[in-house]
């Protein structure tokens, strides 16, 4: 390659907003992407070489050759960038170096799947630049190939958000990946402070569902019943109902043991000030939570979290999915 390409590729952060832990094991579940992004710019090098700067994770200058990706150790906020760039080149071949450098507009903090995003950026961006212009469906395989590589087990759903946008009725491995057609989301999102570890938690509900097969097998049912009416209530706008659906399925996740002091501190401050419902979003052990109030109520519902220690996020859900800025 004589000259030098680059382009720039964002991806949006993502909610879970009914189904968690469930769906790692067959069944279905709710995400939204939000408008907090992800970007990636991808610039070709005429050496063979990786060069990573990611300054949100503290992963600056790092280097190796391409043949040497994902060899030997890979620090934690590269993993995901090297092994999808590994997994791309082994399936389509790479004719070029690349200088990659991730800009984040959430905090990985949040668990709003930062990883998922710049992994979906990073394939996306390589699609383009190789002239390969895979389809979403091409793109979601080998970025959930990539997530299970590092983590050995998940269900692609933020994958999914990461690539669609919108909200999304998914069912594990990318099943099924239907968008709903809802036009607003009156969502509340707070943080609880805590950042949490996603693959202790699901180890943790993997030990309980080996111990307790059958009871948590029917918890993962009801988890899906839950599911399947909130979809939807969401549909038709019946926002009480949706409530009602989140705190019910707090209700499973407790059971699980993947909920906190924290997260429940905050999920009754929603209930105790007025909100139809609440519940925590994603891994648990910290993270957010999400919550529906009617109109009057939001902002004694805002004030009640505040005061036990949460943080309101302000963001918009049903965002534009993966794409070329």
């Amino acid at each position: 390659m004589n000259k030098k390409n680059s382009i720039t590729v964002s991806a949006p952060g993502k909610l879970m907003l009914f189904g968690e832990h469930a769906v790692v094991y067959g069944h279905p579940c709710v995400v939204t992407a939000v408008d907090q992004r992800m970007q990636v710019t991808v610039e070709t090098l005429e050496t063979f070489e990786f060069i990573l700067d990611a300054p949100d994770v503290k992963v600056l200058n790092y280097k190796k050759q391409l043949s040497d990706l994902g060899k030997g150790e890979i620090p934690k906020g590269a993993k995901f960038v090297e092994i999808a760039v590994k997994n791309f080149a082994k399936k389509h071949g790479l004719k070029f170096g690349l200088k990659i450098i991730t800009k984040s507009e959430f905090s990985s903090q949040f668990g709003f799947g930062s990883s998922s995003a710049s992994t979906v950026c990073v394939l996306k961006a390589l699609s383009v630049l190789s002239g390969k212009n895979l389809s979403e469906k091409k793109l979601f395989d080998l970025a959930y190939k990539t997530v299970l590589d590092i983590q050995g087990k998940g269900s692609g759903f933020d994958v999914a958000a990461a690539i669609y946008g919108g909200t999304l009725y998914f069912l594990t491995g990318g099943k099924i990946m239907k968008p709903l057609k809802i036009k607003k989301l009156p969502l509340l999102v707070a943080y609880s402070g805590v950042k949490a570890d996603t693959v202790t938690l699901m180890n943790q509900v993997s030990i309980l569902s080996k111990k307790y097969p059958k009871i948590i097998n029917h918890l993962y049912q009801n988890i899906e019943e839950t599911v399947d009416l909130a979809k939807k209530a969401m549909l038709q706008y019946r926002w009480l109902t949706v409530g009602e659906l989140m705190n019910v399925n707090q209700g499973y996740l407790e059971a699980l043991g993947v909920s906190t002091q924290k997260l429940s501190d905050m999920i009754y401050a929603v209930r105790d000030a007025g909100g139809y419902g609440a519940k925590l979003s994603g891994a648990g052990g910290g993270d957010c939570i999400i919550a529906i109030a009617p109109k009057e109520k939001i902002a004694a519902v805002k004030k009640s979290i505040v005061k036990v220690g949460g943080e309101i996020i302000e963001l918009t859900t049903n965002a534009e999915g993966v794409r070329v800025e």
